[in-house]
C-alpha cells in the first residue's frame, strides 16, 4: 500500500504518474475516478470529495480513458464522441444544439475532423485513441485521467498523443494526470511527475528536480541498465571496451560519441597524459577522402560512415579477445 501523500492536481497542469510494473498506478488511477474503492485517505475534486458525489456529477468532473479497447459497435467516430454528453443528456435526452456544438468543438480540439465520419471499427489505434480523448473531453470535466493511453501505438503516434493531451491542457485549462511507462515523453512533456518508488513512495516535482534529486536513477536502474542524468535517459551496462580520442564537431560528433559509448568506450574530447587511448577517431571534412579517419593498432583506416568504422572496432576487438 502507497504511504501517506499529498498529491494535488492543478488547473491547466499536465502531470505523468510513473513507476515500476506493479507499483499501483492504474490501481490509484481507478481509485480517483471511483471505479474501485478507496483503501485509505479521500479524494477530492474541487474540495468535494468523491465519496459524496453521484455517478452524473462525476462525470460532469472528471473523464476517463483507459487503455482497454472497447467493444462498441457500428458507430461512426462522430457518435461515439457524442457519448461524452449523457451525463448532459441522459440516455433518452436527444443531442441539442448545444451539444454538436461541444462535440464540435472536441472534434476541432484534437482535429479529429476526418474521422468524424468513419466506422470506429475501421480506425486504427491512434485513430481511436485521438476519438476516445475526444470523447472524454465532450464531458467537459475539469479533469482528465487517462490509463497507459499510448501503450500499443507506434512512436509516432505516441508522440502526437502525448503532445495533444499536452496543448489541451493549455488551450482548455483542463488538468490531465496521465500513467505511463514511456519514460522520455514524460520527461519532455510532463509539468509535474508521480514518481511510484519500490519501497512505495510517492515522489512528486518538475522532471527536472526528480533527475537532480537521483530519484529516476535509483527507481529505474538495475543490473542492467542504468538512467543516466545527463542524457535523461536510459543506458544499457556494457563491459569497458577501453579509451578512444574523439575529434569531431556538431551533429556527427555527438552521435560517433554515442556509437563509441554503446560499444563501451570511455570517449575523450582532448588527450590526457595519464589515459592510454585505444582508438583515435577524427572526423575528415575533406571531400576527396572518406568521412572519418581511425587510427587503431598503429594504423589509419578511413571510412565512409559510422557503421563501418564501428563494426570495425568491434572486429578488432573480437579478434584481440582470448578464446
Amino acid at each position: 500500500m502507497l504511504q501517506d501523500v499529498d498529491l494535488e492536481l492543478n488547473r491547466g497542469e499536465f502531470v505523468c504518474m510513473l513507476g515500476p510494473n506493479g507499483a499501483g498506478k492504474s490501481t490509484l488511477l481507478r481509485t480517483f475516478c471511483k471505479m474501485q474503492p478507496l483503501l485509505g485517505g479521500n479524494v477530492e475534486i474541487g474540495g468535494r470529495s468523491i465519496d459524496r458525489l453521484n455517478g452524473h456529477v462525476l462525470a460532469k468532473l472528471l473523464s476517463v480513458v483507459l487503455t482497454e479497447r472497447l467493444t462498441v459497435g457500428h458507430l461512426t467516430a462522430y457518435e461515439l464522441i457524442g457519448l461524452g454528453r449523457y451525463p448532459y443528456t441522459g440516455w433518452a435526452a436527444g443531442l441539442t444544439h448545444r451539444d454538436h456544438r461541444i462535440i464540435q468543438w472536441a472534434i476541432a480540439s484534437t482535429r479529429s475532423y476526418e474521422l468524424a465520419s468513419r466506422d470506429v471499427s475501421e480506425l486504427s489505434d491512434g485513430e481511436r485513441q485521438r476519438v476516445m480523448i475526444a470523447r472524454a473531453l465532450a464531458q467537459q470535466p475539469a479533469v482528465m485521467l487517462l490509463d497507459e493511453p499510448t501503450a500499443f501505438l507506434d512512436l509516432p503516434t505516441r508522440v502526437e498523443i502525448t503532445g495533444l493531451l499536452k496543448r489541451l491542457t493549455r488551450e482548455t485549462g483542463l488538468a490531465v494526470l496521465m500513467s505511463t511507462h514511456d519514460l522520455d515523453l514524460a520527461l519532455r512533456s510532463a509539468d509535474t511527475l508521480w514518481l511510484i518508488t519500490p519501497d512505495q513512495r510517492v515522489e512528486c516535482g518538475a522532471p527536472e528536480d526528480l533527475i537532480l534529486r537521483g530519484e529516476l536513477q535509483s527507481t529505474f536502474s538495475s543490473s542492467e541498465l542504468y538512467f543516466d542524468p545527463d542524457i535523461g535517459g536510459f543506458r544499457p551496462i556494457t563491459p569497458s571496451t577501453g579509451t578512444a580520442l574523439l575529434i569531431a564537431d556538431g551533429l556527427p560528433g555527438r552521435w560517433m560519441r554515442r556509437a563509441l559509448e554503446r560499444e563501451g568506450f570511455k570517449v575523450l574530447d582532448s588527450r590526457v597524459a595519464d589515459d592510454g587511448i585505444d582508438v583515435e577517431i577524427v572526423a575528415d571534412d575533406s571531400v576527396e577522402t572518406s568521412a572519418w579517419r581511425l587510427k587503431m593498432g598503429g594504423v589509419e583506416h578511413h571510412f565512409p560512415d559510422i557503421g563501418s568504422l564501428i563494426a570495425q572496432i568491434a572486429s578488432f576487438s573480437s579478434r584481440a579477445s582470448p578464446e
